[in-house]
């Protein structure tokens, strides 16, 4: 199968809206869809090129995933099912206990207990919320080897290291959910109300609850369109952040002693303790957004958290406040991502690894 690459650069085109008549027999209204960015028109058809009936599709996204990387897969699975297109779910680390709940009634559409199996048989890959082959842990060297297109849909800054395919990629979206929501709208497919409801999840989690800065008049506007489809937003936040178990608490108090704060720079830093998930019974994903403890502080322009991975190099999540420009700083390391949150992952001891990126935020700050 021959695909050509579209790169999108994010320009800033203007929107619209438009009224769609509704895609299923239980949303009943008028939907005033948001009509999508030229530039992401033009990806999206590409992508499409690469997702025939027929083919066996293989969705993934990052590491650990967040919501956006669960949201984005699962709202593109049921996207692609509505056309016919069979595909699965194979990621490079367990599905969050947090999102599961988005794949009721489509549990084995996870196959990443299965994930050579299904990667040996894949027509093409589609690649979620990441443009690097190093965030896809050992299943960057399978994908690698099979040889397929390998689709990405990304919002992150990053020039990108995966197998040729297509390319929908914009740093402007505030999250890949985004994306995925422009992609369904600029091919006129359908969106299933489940699908309506991971995207929602997607972008949710991504704005920090729409509060961040990435959070626009469009973000708001799409997920108005996406709560027509009769979401519950009480109930997907009790699913997201009131369903934690105890253990993640008492980590977070266990986390938050450890809080370093130099006021004079606008400079604070957490650290995980070593063998502090295995008390409390968690995994790396009861981690999320414990880096907004000390970005909360008042005048503090950069937040860190430093944690000891299990492959023995130190990882470190970087928030950022105001100007200050977090990916870039994350890419001295080796690391990137957005503006106002990024990571890098570095060899060395902790203490060590604290000592150099601590001085280098300390110049950024100055």
């Amino acid at each position: 199968m021959s695909v050509r690459r579209a790169h999108s650069k994010g320009a800033r085109i203007a929107w619209g809206t438009r009224y769609l008549a509704p895609m299923s027999g239980s949303h009943k209204k008028k939907r005033r869809a948001v009509t999508p960015i030229r530039a992401r028109t033009a990806a999206a058809r590409q992508v499409a090129e690469a997702l025939q009936p027929g083919d066996r599709i293989v969705l993934t996204t990052h590491v650990n995933a967040d919501g956006d990387g669960t949201g984005s897969e699962v709202a593109f699975w049921h996207i692609l099912n509505a056309q016919g297109i069979r595909a699965v779910i194979v990621n490079p680390t367990p599905f969050p206990d947090r999102y599961r709940f988005l794949l009721k009634g489509i549990e084995s559409a996870d196959k990443t207990h299965q994930a050579g199996r299904h990667l040996n048989k894949a027509d093409a890959v589609v690649v979620l919320d990441i443009s690097d082959m190093g965030r896809l842990g050992q299943l960057g060297q399978l994908i690698q080897d099979r040889g397929v297109p390998v689709v990405c849909i990304d919002h992150h800054l990053s020039d990108g290291s995966l197998p040729p395919g297509p390319r929908m990629v914009d740093p402007e979206a505030c999250a890949t959910g985004e994306l995925i929501y422009d992609f369904a709208q600029a091919l006129g497919w359908e969106l299933p109300p489940d699908a309506a409801r991971a995207l929602y999840v997607a972008m949710l989690t991504d704005t920090g609850g729409f509060r961040f800065s990435n959070t626009s008049p469009r973000t708001l506007r799409i997920a108005a369109d996406l709560l027509e489809y009769g979401l519950d937003p009480e109930d997907i936040y009790r699913e997201v952040f009131a369903s934690e178990p105890e253990g993640r608490v008492r980590l977070i108090g266990e986390v938050a002693d450890t809080l370093v704060v130099e006021p004079d720079l606008g400079l604070a830093w957490i650290t995980v303790p070593p063998g502090a998930l295995e008390r409390h019974g968690l995994s790396a994903e009861h981690l999320e957004g414990v880096v907004e403890l000390p970005r909360s502080i008042q005048g503090v322009r950069l937040a860190l958290l430093f944690r000891q991975l299990a492959n023995g190099r130190i990882k470190v999540s970087f928030r950022s406040m105001g100007g200050v420009d977090a990916a870039a700083l994350a890419e001295r390391f080796g690391g990137g991502g957005h503006r106002k949150a990024a990571g890098a992952s570095l060899e060395g001891g902790l203490a060590d690894v604290q000592e150099t990126v601590l001085a280098e935020a300390r110049a950024a700050l100055e």
